[in-house]
Order: structure tokens, then sequence, then C-alpha cells
């Protein structure tokens, strides 16, 4: 009877998270990077700064990932956030200002080092 109780909030943990990610707004968007730095990408990312880490889940930012396709160097990121997120308020923080400067030389970015960003429009999700 213990395993069964113990098993029951397990599932209902588990489903309680997932109530509560898509209760999140999720985006897409693209980057680019210059040719032949995806290993330079993938090497400062392993070494990300934890006060960057902090300042984006501040920002509510969660469940973040980016991908690339090799071939072309593009890279796709898709993260979630809440409604009340403060994503806006990121290229005002030196520690996201620093971060750009750092990826600057191995992607494409505006004059003020922030990357070219392109959204993408979702054409099809399943939960």
């Amino acid at each position: 009877m213990i395993a069964l109780l113990l098993l029951y909030k397990q599932v209902k943990d588990v489903t309680t998270q997932t109530k509560d990610l898509l209760a999140l707004e999720q985006i897409g968007f693209r980057m680019q990077l210059i040719k032949g730095q995806t290993t330079e990408y993938r090497d400062r990312h392993v070494r990300i700064w934890p006060e960057l880490v902090t300042l984006l889940k501040d920002a509510g930012v969660c469940d973040y990932s980016i991908y690339v396709h090799e071939p072309t160097d593009s890279l796709f990121a898709v993260l979630r956030r809440p409604a009340d997120h403060t994503m806006d308020d990121l290229p005002l923080q030196p520690v996201m200002q620093r971060w750009w400067a750092h990826m600057a030389d191995i992607m494409d970015t505006n004059e003020n080092n922030e990357p070219i960003v392109e959204p993408l429009d979702r054409v099809f999700y399943m939960a």
C-alpha cells in the first residue's frame, strides 16, 4: 500500500509539472553562427556563466534549448516563459551585454553585439 501511495505521489508530481509547463508561453527563434564556429559555440555554452543562468531564470526563462544544424551553422532555440516574464529587460543587464560581447566573434550580431534573432512561427504542436 505504501508503494502504491508513493507511486501515486510521483505521478501526481509529474502531472503538476506538465501542467505548469503547458501554462507557459513557448517561443522559437533562429540565430546564425559564423561558418565553422559550431565547436566553439558548444564549448562556450558548456562553460556558460552561472550569473547568466541566474539572470535568465530570474527573467522567467525556463526549459531553454538551443539546437544546431551543422551543415548551415544555423541555430534554433526554443524556450518557455510565463506571461509576466521580464525578458525585455535583459538587453539592459550588464551580464547579458558581456555575454553578447563574448559571443560576438562567432555569430551574426547587431552593432550592440546582440545576436540577430529571427522569430519562428509555430506550425505544429502536440502535447
